[in-house]
């Protein structure tokens, strides 16, 4: 059953809201476990109207999503409001208050809840994982440890915006390719099942002998004509079972490995988990993480599973009483130049700033690979859709050469 509460918070200030409780007296129990006074509790009303506005705000909740700057500004302005010297639990009210996102709003809500309950504030973020990614609570708890909480956050913001900013500098880049693509493969069907047909009757009843990119595109229509049904279902069925296999690890694992190897695009995804390796160690490091615990926390934020795997090994190493730039050496995919001012910084105890260097070199390099991947693109696909258009004029053009030619 819900209650509706009226309390006084560890503050001073007279809150008010909901509770789920068996029993008035339950109800006064569960608020005094989380730091309240209680002042008035009585059950909620339960009229239709009420009933109503319940369900709409339980569906918004649902259909509400968080995206990424809304998550920037959230975190930006918790970074302000602590670095003004505002106490944690204050600090959420207001931002309870200020977010206008529903599930921000109602996790913020939820935090100052159960930081007044006693626990944590990193073990507060990680009860939201759909909002709070793994990075994102790692790098609270070790702000938190180390006491530099607001140096952190700064880092955090940072990370966020870069990572936000390549995210959609990547899918500018592509939006115009793929468009093209679509394009050109509507047009393709079109052509191989309206305009070829036409031609095909022709060149039949002039008995002209048929060339091999006739033949192919002659081929690809019959087969469209005559099983589309099964070509229709085969493609959704092998899509769902697409998703499904990269959901698992292994899936994950080889679509990762792939995007590495892939040209144009392999050199953005490789520079990009230097650059989150480089500014995640550092802010890890600075804050007094063990490279034992970094590493751990590495491997579940870096965002490529096939370079995560190489953090078991390079951890394996360092039980073995290795440096971290041995075990860099023998793993795949680290960049020379990583591995060299990882190896300096740790010879001369400026880990921690050899590292900030690297991120910094990264986050430019990854720009910059961006922007070529954006300008070799566009050769490719003229070059793509040349062929494809060649091949196609070829087909019709071919046996009308050879039909003028009997003529």
């Amino acid at each position: 059953m819900q209650y509706n509460y009226k309390a006084i918070n560890g503050t001073g200030n007279s809150v008010n809201g909901f509770i789920e409780a068996t029993s008035p007296y339950e109800a006064q129990e569960k608020l005094a476990s989380q730091g309240y006074i209680p002042q008035k509790v009585s059950p909620a009303k339960s009229s239709s109207f009420s009933s109503l506005n319940g369900v709409e705000e339980r569906l918004n909740l649902m259909l509400s999503t968080v995206k990424t700057p809304e998550l920037i500004l959230f975190t930006k302005q918790f970074r302000t409001l602590f670095n003004a010297g505002i106490n944690i639990t204050n600090l959420l009210q207001i931002l309870e208050e200020q977010t206008e996102n529903l599930k921000l709003k109602k996790a913020a809500a939820a935090i100052g809840q159960d930081i007044q309950g006693g626990i944590s504030l990193s073990e507060a973020f990680v009860k939201h994982p759909r909002i709070f990614s793994n990075l994102y609570c790692s790098m609270i708890q070790a702000g938190e440890d180390s006491g530099r909480l607001g140096e952190v956050l700064d880092r955090l913001v940072y990370l966020l915006q870069h990572e936000h900013k390549v995210r959609s500098d990547i899918k500018s880049a592509t939006r115009y390719p793929k468009i093209v693509l679509v394009a050109m493969f509507i047009a393709f069907l079109f052509l191989l099942t309206f305009i070829l047909p036409q031609f095909i009757e022709i060149f039949e009843q002039a008995g002209v002998a048929l060339p091999l990119p006739t033949r192919i595109n002659i081929a690809l229509y019959e087969l469209i004509l005559g099983y589309w049904p099964v070509l229709v279902t085969g493609s959704a069925l092998a899509f769902v079972g697409l998703q499904m296999y990269l959901k698992t690890s292994t899936g994950q694992y080889h679509k990762d490995w792939l995007f590495l190897k892939l040209p144009l695009v392999g050199s953005v995804f490789q520079k990009g988990a230097m650059a989150r390796f480089a500014n995640i160690f550092s802010i890890l490091q600075a804050s007094g993480v063990s490279v034992l615990n970094t590493l751990s926390v590495l491997s579940g934020t870096i965002g490529n599973a096939a370079i995560s795997r190489e953090f078991a090994k390079i951890q394996d190493q360092l039980r073995e009483g290795r440096g971290i730039s041995t075990p860099l050496k023998s793993a795949k995919y680290f960049t020379p130049m990583v591995i060299n001012m990882v190896a300096v910084g740790e010879e001369s105890g400026n880990l921690d700033e050899m590292l900030s260097e690297i991120s910094s070199h990264y986050d430019d390099e990854v720009d910059f690979a961006v922007k070529r991947m954006a300008d070799n693109l566009g050769p490719v696909l003229i070059a793509l859709l040349a062929v494809l258009v060649g091949f196609f004029a070829a087909s019709v053009f071919l046996p009308m050469w050879d039909l003028a030619k009997t003529i």
